[in-house]
Order: C-alpha cells, then structure tokens, then sequence
C-alpha cells in the first residue's frame, strides 16, 4: 500500500456539510480504497464509499461530538447530528484504526483510493472505470 509506512507527519483536516462537526488527523494513513458493501451503500445513499483508514489514536474531533449509530455487531458510524454527513466507521472489535469517509476531508484530493473492496455487492448498473486492485469480500491478510 502507498501509504503504510509513509514517514512524514501530515495532518488531515475536514467535517461535515453543515460545520458544526471538525476533525484532524495528524497521522499518515494506513492505506485508502473503495468500499461497495451494501452497509456502506445505504448508510451514505451512494453506490460506493472511500474510505482512508487511519490510526485511531491519531484521530480527534475538534469541534463538536457525532451522533453514532451501531451499524453491525462489529461496527459503528459516526455522523453529524444536524446535517446527517456520515464522518467516520469505528471496528467496534479493533480499535486501533478508524475508517474516514474521504470526501469530508477539507482537500479531498490529499489521498486516492488505492482497491475497491466488497465488490460482489457492486450495483451492476455502477461501472467501475479503473484499472485498481479488485476484491470481491475484504483485502486477504
């Protein structure tokens, strides 16, 4: 992965639609990609979500607290209250990393998607245009 490992200290910054939730991230992240599982597909109303995983400790709210919403036995989502924006997932099992939903960053074009995940659950009519890793549950470990 093109992010595992990076050395320099970056920091991420973002919220959601409205303002009222920010974050920062003073962390590289451990990797980013496209997920196409149908819990990512209705809990934003998109037929994909990027998502950058990061490490949990590196992560902070700065202004505001999210609404979470228990989307799994293994996993939350944390959203903005006021305007809905779905900000971050949480492995409720593994909480070493977070999974931010790239589009909420302040400049989203500061990381790029690097696989698609989930993909038996791609809508057929959403054509996947890249010539990206493909996975048809999770990435093999």
């Amino acid at each position: 992965m093109r992010y595992a490992g990076f050395a320099g200290l970056l920091m991420y910054e973002g919220g959601c639609l409205c303002g009222a939730l920010r974050y920062s991230f003073q962390s590289a992240p451990d990797d980013a990609g496209y997920c196409h599982c149908r819990l990512c597909q209705r809990s934003s109303g998109a037929p994909v979500l990027a998502w950058a995983t990061f490490p949990a400790e590196a992560f902070r709210y700065t202004q505001g607290a999210p609404g979470v919403f228990k989307s799994s036995e293994w996993g939350q989502r944390e959203f903005c209250r006021d305007c809905g924006t779905q900000l971050l997932f949480r492995n409720t099992a593994d909480k070493k990393t977070v999974d931010l939903n790239m589009v909420t960053l302040d400049d989203p074009e500061q990381l790029e998607p690097e696989y698609h995940i989930y993909t038996e659950s791609r809508l057929k009519w959403f054509e996947i245009a890249d010539h990206l890793p493909r996975y048809k549950h999770d990435i093999p470990k």
